[in-house]
């Protein structure tokens, strides 16, 4: 599958249950730590449209109970960002090499994870024409399936309710799945091997994302999301480095 060997389909499998395990028990980062992962094995433009698949998966699961709590304005600003981000990100990834591809996605996630790290924080909630440029950059990082990053970023800064938090981005991220699947097609990223492993790999997100949300660790879940930062940091420095090198 993919053009595989028997250890990148093992490596591939260790990858979805870690990210599985780690969106589970924090809330973060399984399409990035997944495609990071990818980028040492394969193309990682093949498996974004996977990705996104499990993804979809996984939000709906979440939604329960969240509807409430959402903020439509948000929502309706970041979409209308990522309306027009995606279409340019697409256009730029369809340009390049796949060696490109490969570091400019792998420097893409360092930088998301030392803006994580770092901790910034913003003073109030952040305006209309702020929300509507973190959509942009979100579309735009969602040509290789990783636009859920500087969104969770820009969230993260600002002076939000947690709940209010993890509803939006529910609410979000579906929208912007369906809005992505068509233009994934038309450039070409979907393909009978992008079902083939969406089913294949599903149970595997599904158990892993159930045992992580089941925190049998004692770490406190923002702990544990540093961790999981820093992983997905390593991560994309071995892809940054492999695709350099």
């Amino acid at each position: 599958m993919f053009d595989l060997s028997p250890l990148g389909l093992a490596w591939m499998a260790l990858a979805i249950l870690v990210a599985g395990f780690v969106r589970g028990y924090s809330g973060f980062g399984f399409s990035a730590m997944t495609i990071a992962a990818s980028s040492l094995v394969m193309n990682p433009l093949d498996f974004v449209a996977v990705v996104v698949v499990w993804e979809a998966v996984m939000t709906l699961q979440a939604w329960k109970g969240a509807g409430a709590d959402v903020d439509w304005r948000r929502v309706g600003l970041l979409t209308l960002g990522a309306v027009l981000g995606l279409p340019v990100g697409l256009w730029v990834l369809g340009m390049i090499s796949e060696e490109a591809a490969k570091a400019l996605i792998s420097g893409y996630v360092l930088v998301m994870c030392l803006v994580l790290l770092a901790g910034w924080r913003m003073k109030a909630q952040a305006g209309r024409v702020a929300t509507l440029t973190a959509g942009i950059v979100s579309g735009l990082a969602n040509a290789p399936g990783m636009g859920g990053l500087p969104v969770a970023a820009f969230f993260a800064a600002q002076p939000m309710a947690p709940a209010v938090f993890r509803a939006t981005l529910v609410a979000y991220f579906p929208i912007l799945d369906l809005y992505s699947a068509p233009l994934y097609w038309y450039h070409g990223m979907v393909s009978l091997e992008t079902g083939k492993a969406a089913l294949i790999g599903l149970p595997l997100v599904l158990l892993s994302n159930w045992a992580g949300s089941r925190h049998f660790l004692t770490t406190d879940p923002q702990d544990f999301r540093r961790f999981a930062i820093l992983l997905l940091g390593g991560l994309a420095a071995l892809g940054l480095l492999k695709a350099v090198l």
